[in-house]
């Protein structure tokens, strides 16, 4: 399989949006955890003109996708606080496309992207279906941290660069 990674365009909005919500649909998660997620997993055309987004494809079509935002400053959210740095904010892959390296090449690809950026860590919120990944890429456990899920935590990572 042949997977191409380039920047995305503010049109892609749609398939991205689908990509994120059919990825996380993935788990089996409760369906009123999607209200709560609606917000965060839908992928508007400003967040990719403000953000570095980047498509994973397939033969042409869109498979996956990474993105990477810079918080100029801590910030509060719930009970969690976002700290100001560099976060990979995003990473999906499309369900029918899941353990076949797209997520890794995602990885390589932000690793590169990160690397001519001067961009010596990222900072991960992990969903929990997805620390086994990022223990695998090398990123370092910090702790559980309070999900926007109430009674539920997420995984504070840490990837160096």
């Amino acid at each position: 399989m042949n997977i191409m990674i380039r920047r995305a365009e503010d049109k892609e909005n749609e398939i991205l949006t689908l990509i994120a919500f059919k990825a996380k649909r993935y788990w089996k998660y409760p369906e009123e955890y999607f209200s709560v997620w609606m917000d965060e997993l839908t992928i508007t055309p400003d967040y990719i003109n403000k953000n570095e987004v980047h498509v994973a494809t397939v033969e042409g079509n869109a498979v996956g996708f990474i993105s990477i935002v810079e918080v100029k400053s801590d910030f509060q959210v719930g009970d969690l606080m976002i700290r100001k740095g560099f976060w990979l904010d995003h990473i999906f892959v499309h369900p029918s496309f899941i353990g076949n390296r797209v997520g890794s090449e995602l990885i390589l690809f932000a690793k590169k992207l990160c690397e001519e950026n001067n961009i010596s860590c990222l900072h991960i919120l992990s969903d929990p279906n997805a620390k086994g990944f990022y223990n695998r890429i090398g990123a370092q456990f910090i702790e559980e941290v309070p999900s926007n899920i109430k009674g539920r935590t997420v995984s504070l990572y840490k990837f160096p660069i």
